[in-house]
Protein backbone atom coordinates (compact mmCIF):
# COMPACT_ATOMS: atom_id res chain seq x y z
CA UNK A 1 0.00 0.00 0.00
CA UNK A 2 1.32 3.83 -0.67
CA UNK A 3 -0.57 6.43 0.74
CA UNK A 4 -0.53 10.37 0.96
CA UNK A 5 -2.89 12.94 2.29
CA UNK A 6 -2.91 15.55 4.75
CA UNK A 7 -2.40 13.72 7.94
CA UNK A 8 -1.45 10.81 6.59
CA UNK A 9 1.60 10.96 4.97
CA UNK A 10 2.22 7.36 4.71
CA UNK A 11 0.99 3.97 4.82
CA UNK A 12 2.18 3.33 7.87
CA UNK A 13 -0.27 6.29 9.63
CA UNK A 14 -2.71 5.85 7.56
CA UNK A 15 -2.61 2.11 8.85
CA UNK A 16 -2.94 3.49 12.69
CA UNK A 17 -5.43 5.82 11.90
CA UNK A 18 -7.33 3.38 9.76
CA UNK A 19 -6.99 0.18 12.13
CA UNK A 20 -8.39 2.50 15.26
CA UNK A 21 -5.38 2.51 17.01
CA UNK A 22 -4.97 6.57 16.57
CA UNK A 23 -7.45 9.24 16.31
CA UNK A 24 -7.01 10.90 13.02
CA UNK A 25 -5.39 14.67 13.00
CA UNK A 26 -5.78 16.63 10.03
CA UNK A 27 -1.87 18.28 9.11
CA UNK A 28 -0.92 19.89 5.53
CA UNK A 29 0.46 17.38 3.71
CA UNK A 30 4.21 18.09 2.69
CA UNK A 31 4.76 18.02 -1.12
CA UNK A 32 6.04 14.88 -1.93
CA UNK A 33 9.69 14.78 -4.12
CA UNK A 34 9.79 11.19 -5.51
CA UNK A 35 13.01 10.43 -5.93
CA UNK A 36 11.74 8.09 -8.90
CA UNK A 37 11.84 10.92 -11.41
CA UNK A 38 14.48 12.74 -12.34
CA UNK A 39 15.01 16.75 -11.55
CA UNK A 40 14.28 17.93 -14.25
CA UNK A 41 10.98 15.87 -14.67
CA UNK A 42 9.76 16.59 -11.17
CA UNK A 43 9.50 20.37 -12.18
CA UNK A 44 8.04 19.85 -15.65
CA UNK A 45 5.33 17.54 -13.81
CA UNK A 46 2.25 18.57 -12.73
CA UNK A 47 1.16 18.11 -8.85
CA UNK A 48 -0.59 14.88 -9.49
CA UNK A 49 2.01 13.36 -10.89
CA UNK A 50 4.49 14.10 -8.13
CA UNK A 51 1.45 12.66 -5.33
CA UNK A 52 0.48 9.96 -7.74
CA UNK A 53 4.20 8.47 -8.26
CA UNK A 54 4.63 9.04 -4.62
CA UNK A 55 2.53 7.14 -3.39
CA UNK A 56 3.18 4.27 -6.32
CA UNK A 57 6.64 4.38 -4.81
CA UNK A 58 5.66 3.67 -1.80
CA UNK A 59 3.50 0.41 -2.51
CA UNK A 60 6.27 -1.07 -4.41
CA UNK A 61 8.91 -0.27 -2.56
CA UNK A 62 6.82 -2.09 0.58
CA UNK A 63 5.77 -5.32 -1.63
CA UNK A 64 9.25 -5.99 -2.34
CA UNK A 65 8.22 -5.59 -6.45
CA UNK A 66 10.19 -4.29 -9.20
CA UNK A 67 8.31 -1.52 -10.80
CA UNK A 68 9.54 -2.89 -14.23
CA UNK A 69 7.72 -6.07 -13.40
CA UNK A 70 4.36 -4.43 -13.01
CA UNK A 71 1.53 -3.60 -15.05
CA UNK A 72 -0.44 -0.37 -14.16
CA UNK A 73 -3.78 1.58 -13.95
CA UNK A 74 -3.74 4.76 -13.26
CA UNK A 75 -7.29 6.69 -12.14
CA UNK A 76 -8.41 9.68 -11.67
CA UNK A 77 -12.05 11.74 -11.11
CA UNK A 78 -11.18 14.62 -13.54
CA UNK A 79 -7.25 15.12 -14.11
CA UNK A 80 -5.19 17.91 -13.09
CA UNK A 81 -7.43 20.64 -12.19
CA UNK A 82 -4.88 23.02 -11.67
CA UNK A 83 -3.61 22.60 -15.16
CA UNK A 84 -6.91 23.14 -16.54
CA UNK A 85 -7.40 26.34 -15.01
CA UNK A 86 -4.11 27.92 -16.50
CA UNK A 87 -4.81 26.63 -19.51
CA UNK A 88 -8.29 28.33 -20.04
CA UNK A 89 -7.30 31.23 -18.28
CA UNK A 90 -4.29 31.56 -21.08
CA UNK A 91 -7.19 31.25 -23.75
CA UNK A 92 -9.07 33.90 -21.99
CA UNK A 93 -6.38 36.34 -22.79
CA UNK A 94 -5.80 38.09 -26.08
CA UNK A 95 -2.72 36.30 -26.73
CA UNK A 96 -3.97 32.58 -26.19
CA UNK A 97 -0.86 30.95 -25.35
CA UNK A 98 -0.80 28.17 -23.76
CA UNK A 99 2.95 26.41 -22.40
CA UNK A 100 3.77 23.24 -24.07
CA UNK A 101 4.47 22.07 -20.52
CA UNK A 102 1.28 22.91 -19.21
CA UNK A 103 -0.39 21.26 -22.54
CA UNK A 104 1.16 17.49 -21.66
CA UNK A 105 0.22 17.75 -17.81
CA UNK A 106 -3.62 18.69 -19.11
CA UNK A 107 -4.04 15.08 -20.80
CA UNK A 108 -5.45 12.50 -18.56
CA UNK A 109 -2.57 10.03 -18.48
CA UNK A 110 0.18 12.42 -17.73
CA UNK A 111 0.76 10.85 -14.78
CA UNK A 112 0.87 7.51 -16.22
CA UNK A 113 3.39 8.54 -18.52
CA UNK A 114 5.83 10.19 -16.23
CA UNK A 115 5.44 6.93 -14.13
CA UNK A 116 6.48 5.02 -17.29
CA UNK A 117 9.76 7.23 -17.74
CA UNK A 118 10.26 6.85 -13.69
CA UNK A 119 10.16 3.07 -13.93
CA UNK A 120 11.14 2.09 -17.07
CA UNK A 121 8.66 -0.14 -17.27
CA UNK A 122 7.39 -1.06 -20.80
CA UNK A 123 4.42 -3.00 -19.24
CA UNK A 124 0.71 -2.58 -19.84
CA UNK A 125 -0.34 1.18 -18.82
CA UNK A 126 -3.84 2.06 -18.65
CA UNK A 127 -5.60 5.07 -17.45
CA UNK A 128 -8.94 5.50 -16.74
CA UNK A 129 -11.73 8.30 -15.53
CA UNK A 130 -14.91 7.45 -13.94
CA UNK A 131 -16.09 10.37 -12.09
CA UNK A 132 -16.35 9.57 -8.78
CA UNK A 133 -16.16 5.66 -8.82
CA UNK A 134 -12.72 5.74 -10.38
CA UNK A 135 -11.29 3.43 -7.66
CA UNK A 136 -13.99 0.69 -8.57
CA UNK A 137 -13.49 1.27 -11.89
CA UNK A 138 -9.54 1.00 -11.72
CA UNK A 139 -9.99 -1.75 -8.68
CA UNK A 140 -12.32 -4.44 -11.52
CA UNK A 141 -9.47 -2.83 -14.23
CA UNK A 142 -6.82 -4.16 -11.98
CA UNK A 143 -8.31 -7.52 -11.21
CA UNK A 144 -9.40 -8.08 -14.69
CA UNK A 145 -5.82 -8.10 -15.74
CA UNK A 146 -4.80 -10.47 -13.19
CA UNK A 147 -7.29 -12.64 -14.31
CA UNK A 148 -6.01 -12.51 -17.70
CA UNK A 149 -2.26 -13.11 -16.68
CA UNK A 150 -0.74 -10.48 -14.79
CA UNK A 151 1.13 -11.63 -12.27
CA UNK A 152 1.18 -7.70 -10.71
CA UNK A 153 -0.55 -4.71 -11.09
CA UNK A 154 -0.10 -1.87 -9.81
CA UNK A 155 -2.94 0.52 -9.29
CA UNK A 156 -2.92 4.22 -8.48
CA UNK A 157 -6.48 6.52 -7.52
CA UNK A 158 -5.54 10.15 -7.03
CA UNK A 159 -7.33 13.78 -6.83
CA UNK A 160 -5.89 16.93 -5.89
CA UNK A 161 -8.37 20.17 -5.01
CA UNK A 162 -9.49 22.42 -7.92
CA UNK A 163 -8.12 25.96 -7.92
CA UNK A 164 -11.26 28.41 -8.32
CA UNK A 165 -13.41 29.36 -9.92
CA UNK A 166 -13.59 24.99 -10.57
CA UNK A 167 -13.67 24.39 -7.29
CA UNK A 168 -17.01 25.87 -6.98
CA UNK A 169 -18.28 23.28 -9.48
CA UNK A 170 -15.89 20.20 -7.98
CA UNK A 171 -15.48 20.63 -4.42
CA UNK A 172 -12.47 18.24 -3.67
CA UNK A 173 -11.15 20.02 0.24
CA UNK A 174 -8.60 17.76 0.51
CA UNK A 175 -5.60 15.82 -0.96
CA UNK A 176 -5.28 12.61 -1.82
CA UNK A 177 -3.41 9.29 -3.49
CA UNK A 178 -3.32 5.37 -2.69
CA UNK A 179 -1.87 3.32 -4.71
CA UNK A 180 -1.53 -0.83 -4.34
CA UNK A 181 0.11 -3.91 -5.49
CA UNK A 182 -2.04 -6.35 -6.73
CA UNK A 183 -0.34 -9.97 -7.17
CA UNK A 184 -1.92 -13.33 -8.72
CA UNK A 185 0.09 -15.01 -5.97
CA UNK A 186 0.51 -14.86 -2.49
CA UNK A 187 3.72 -13.12 -1.37
CA UNK A 188 6.00 -12.49 1.57
CA UNK A 189 5.10 -9.37 2.03
CA UNK A 190 1.12 -9.57 1.39
CA UNK A 191 -1.37 -7.71 3.73
CA UNK A 192 -4.45 -9.33 2.39
CA UNK A 193 -6.07 -12.14 0.45
CA UNK A 194 -8.82 -10.42 -1.57
CA UNK A 195 -11.62 -11.63 -4.04
CA UNK A 196 -13.43 -9.32 -6.32
CA UNK A 197 -17.45 -10.04 -7.58
CA UNK A 198 -20.19 -8.10 -8.51
CA UNK A 199 -22.13 -6.73 -5.42
CA UNK A 200 -25.88 -7.54 -5.01
CA UNK A 201 -28.34 -4.99 -5.03
CA UNK A 202 -28.68 -5.02 -1.18
CA UNK A 203 -25.39 -4.27 -0.25
CA UNK A 204 -24.93 -1.42 1.69
CA UNK A 205 -21.35 0.80 1.38
CA UNK A 206 -18.97 1.06 4.14
CA UNK A 207 -18.72 3.89 6.15
CA UNK A 208 -15.95 6.54 5.33
CA UNK A 209 -13.75 5.65 8.45
CA UNK A 210 -11.74 9.41 7.75
CA UNK A 211 -15.00 11.49 7.18
CA UNK A 212 -12.61 14.42 6.55
CA UNK A 213 -11.11 13.21 3.34
CA UNK A 214 -14.67 12.19 1.92
CA UNK A 215 -15.27 14.76 -0.73
CA UNK A 216 -11.95 13.28 -2.85
CA UNK A 217 -13.49 10.74 -4.52
CA UNK A 218 -10.00 8.60 -4.11
CA UNK A 219 -11.62 8.11 -0.78
CA UNK A 220 -13.87 5.65 -2.30
CA UNK A 221 -10.39 2.96 -1.68
CA UNK A 222 -10.55 3.86 2.46
CA UNK A 223 -13.30 1.87 3.96
CA UNK A 224 -11.25 -1.39 1.85
CA UNK A 225 -7.43 -0.15 3.16
CA UNK A 226 -9.34 -0.14 6.33
CA UNK A 227 -10.45 -3.45 6.30
CA UNK A 228 -7.03 -4.67 5.50
CA UNK A 229 -5.50 -2.47 8.36
CA UNK A 230 -7.81 -4.09 10.84
CA UNK A 231 -6.29 -7.36 9.46
CA UNK A 232 -10.40 -8.15 9.61
CA UNK A 233 -12.72 -10.76 7.30
CA UNK A 234 -14.70 -8.21 5.43
CA UNK A 235 -17.03 -8.21 2.62
CA UNK A 236 -16.68 -4.01 1.33
CA UNK A 237 -18.87 -2.60 -1.43
CA UNK A 238 -16.85 -0.79 -3.74
CA UNK A 239 -19.40 2.18 -6.01
CA UNK A 240 -19.23 1.41 -10.11
CA UNK A 241 -20.60 3.86 -12.43
CA UNK A 242 -24.48 3.61 -13.13
CA UNK A 243 -25.23 2.37 -9.66
CA UNK A 244 -23.36 -0.60 -10.01
CA UNK A 245 -20.87 -1.70 -7.17
CA UNK A 246 -17.91 -4.60 -6.18
CA UNK A 247 -17.89 -6.80 -3.67
CA UNK A 248 -14.16 -7.39 -2.41
CA UNK A 249 -14.31 -9.93 0.28
CA UNK A 250 -10.74 -9.30 2.00
CA UNK A 251 -9.00 -12.01 4.45
CA UNK A 252 -5.83 -11.82 6.50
Amino acid sequence: MGVLAPGLPDWGAARRVLAGAQAYRHAPAVEPKPDALPSAERRRGARTVRWSIAAAQEALRDSGIAAAETASVFASSSGDGETLVQICEALATPAREVSPTRFHNSVHNAASGYWSIASGSRRAAVTLCAYDASFGAALLEAAAQIHAGESAVLLVVYDLPYPPPLLAVRPIAEPLAVALVLCAAARPAALARWRVAAAAETETIAAMPIPELASNPAAQALPLLAAVARRAAARVRVPLPNGCALAVETAP
